[in-house]
């Protein structure tokens, strides 16, 4: 894992989490991946190990990492799809709404918008 700033905005253990899901979204970790013990990532970031196995436990009800009895937790299989549609579904009901407001509260065309997505900057078509 990679270092973390923790911010005050969310509980620890849910922020561990979105940042495993990031990962395997990313790719980062793939199916069949273990992820680092609870020990582990306890020790490096100094958190409670109850907070690391809480978050761990929440990837394992959503089936997207699975226990495997002395051996650890690891990436499913399935994890990156199911991530991906949920992912895209949430973008789509929650962030996308206010994106699109900010789009047309600032009168910005599609072209507008495709330039910029090609050149990684705002610029008039």
């Amino acid at each position: 894992m990679t270092a973390i700033q923790w911010s005050d905005g969310a509980p620890i253990y849910r922020q561990l989490k979105e940042r495993v899901v990031a990962m395997m979204l990313d790719g980062v970790l793939k199916p069949g991946d273990a992820l680092p013990s609870v020990r582990q990532v306890a020790a490096e970031y100094q958190l409670n190990p109850i907070t690391v196995s809480r978050a761990y436990q929440e990837l394992a009800d959503e089936a997207l990492v699975e226990k495997r009895r002395g051996l650890g937790m690891y990436v499913t299989e399935e994890a990156a799809k199911k991530l991906l549609v949920n992912e895209r579904e949430r973008f789509l009901r929650e962030e996308w709404p206010l994106v699109l407001e900010r789009i047309q509260r600032l009168g910005l065309s599609t072209q507008e918008l495709l330039a910029a997505g090609t050149t990684g900057k705002a610029g008039t078509v």
